[in-house]
């Protein structure tokens, strides 16, 4: 955790530091939506107790995802 924010300051301070891109936010967005479309699908079909709880914590786990834990 300490070498990520010494890179944070570094880049802060230093135009030359090399910049990290965040290569994942496509993939977050495309599991997100494919995950959503299939619990509606589920809910839809009838099932809505199992597409909430799908829809719920597929929620946390994103959100997990997200903030990087």
């Amino acid at each position: 955790m300490a070498e990520d924010d010494f890179r944070r300051w570094e880049r802060e301070f230093d135009p030359d530091a090399p910049v990290e891109g965040r290569s994942g936010s496509r993939a977050l967005v495309l599991v997100a939506g494919i995950t959503a479309a299939g619990c509606a699908a589920l809910i839809v079909l009838g099932d809505v107790p199992l597409g909430a709880a799908g829809l719920v914590l597929s929620s946390i786990v994103l959100l997990l995802w997200r903030i990087g834990m």
